[in-house]
């Protein structure tokens, strides 16, 4: 897991929480190599140009069949840019998110970091 301890014992996340809205459209068409996520605590478009462009996301779920022993799998992706005013972002994975990925959580983590 990406969970760390710290020097009192309790787990340290290394992600924020973002939840899938759903793809990007337009009023006829569906653009599903990209989808449009809400990151935790992001208000505004400064915040995601200056932090969260680049960043890594994982959308986690579980299988019903073991693999490498374990029923949970993840698809990667990345915060490609900005999508309006209010802090949503665009994000590409590497395979689409399936349509019971709208409204679940994606995890995004605080890697690659240039700060």
């Amino acid at each position: 897991t990406h969970d760390v301890s710290n020097m009192s014992g309790e787990r340290v996340r290394l992600f924020v929480k973002a939840q899938v809205l759903g793809y990007k459209r337009s009023k006829a068409n569906q653009y599903s190599h990209t989808a449009l996520l809400k990151i935790d605590g992001v208000t505004t478009t400064k915040e995601v140009e200056s932090f969260y462009l680049g960043k890594r996301l994982a959308y986690i779920y579980k299988a019903k069949t073991q693999k490498k022993g374990s029923y949970y799998r993840a698809i990667w992706g990345r915060v490609t840019r900005a999508h309006g005013n209010v802090g949503t972002v665009r994000a590409k994975f590497n395979k689409n998110l399936p349509p019971t990925a709208l409204g679940g959580s994606v995890r995004v983590f605080m890697y690659p970091s240039n700060v």
